[in-house]
């Protein structure tokens, strides 16, 4: 049995990516995983990977994956979503909101006013969706009196990294996951968020293989695995004086040392704080 065997997730963005490593650390650990996702079928998308593949990842991995087409964009979905949770399982212990829309606009050369406006659905997604899906998790988790909801962020909530919408998106996450964990803490619910560092997701390989030069960066000791986020969200679940770190911001290298966790192929992630810049937020 693992430390989450019996534990409920939620996990946005889990097709691919940070969100789909996040939901394999679970697995490994035991938890019941509602793996979501726009992507249900292969070969619809540029990069490979689906909420299907996913959950059947996770059940290969000792946990319960659970796939759920959802659209972020529709509040509708989301609702679904954790009356489909609370209907199957009648609790829930861990939300992720780890979704955000990246356009290819992004990592472009130009000022925001060249670019289209429609670049504002990172906001959308990453922050106004993730506020919808912790207002349903809050309506579970407050009766329960346990939970956590975990927002991933990175140093890009201090640090200039790409564009003014990105930048805001992840700062907003930060300060709405402490101010969530000011009206939270009387009811034994925890909310942090966590700053990931670069990671070694599908579409950042594809980058650095097509971007000259960047090449070298692919055997960096910098970056993380996609799984290695999970590791750290695991820990924090499953840690029992969690309500102690509750509104803080944490760089997930940090928290790793701490708890003693390495990346999968054994490496210590190192933190980026004297390069990229401190957490503001701090437990409450």
């Amino acid at each position: 049995m693992g430390q989450l065997t019996g534990k409920v997730a939620v996990v946005t963005g889990a097709s691919r990516g940070v969100g789909k490593g996040i939901a394999l650390a679970l697995a490994d650990q035991g938890a019941t995983v509602y793996v979501t996702g726009r992507t249900v079928a292969a070969g619809t998308q540029v990069l490979s990977g689906t909420i299907g593949e996913t959950a059947a990842e996770v059940d290969q991995r000792g946990g319960k994956g659970i796939a759920v087409q959802v659209d972020l964009a529709k509040d509708e979905d989301i609702a679904a979503l954790f009356d489909q949770v609370k209907r199957e399982q009648g609790r829930l212990d861990l939300l992720v909101n780890n979704a955000i829309v990246i356009p290819d606009e992004l990592t472009q050369p130009g000022g925001f006013w060249q670019k289209p406006l429609s670049n504002w659905e990172m906001f959308d997604i990453g922050l106004r969706a993730a506020f919808v899906a912790a207002w349903h998790a809050a309506q579970i988790m407050v009766p329960q009196r346990s939970g956590l909801i975990v927002g991933i962020s990175g140093y890009v909530g201090v640090t200039y990294t790409y564009g003014p919408i990105f930048g805001a998106a992840k700062a907003g996450l930060d300060r709405m996951a402490r101010d969530m964990a000011i009206e939270l803490k009387e009811h034994n619910v925890a909310s942090v968020a966590l700053w990931q560092g670069f990671t070694f997701t599908e579409r950042a390989i594809d980058n650095l293989k097509n971007v000259p030069g960047m090449a070298a960066q692919l055997r960096s000791s910098a970056g993380s695995s996609p799984e290695f986020p999970g590791r750290v969200v695991a820990a924090l679940a499953a840690d029992p004086a969690i309500m102690k770190r509750s509104g803080g911001t944490f760089i997930n290298a940090e928290l790793a040392q701490e708890y003693g966790i390495t990346d999968v192929d054994g490496h210590v992630v190192p933190s980026n704080r004297a390069e990229r810049g401190s957490p503001i937020w701090q437990p409450v």
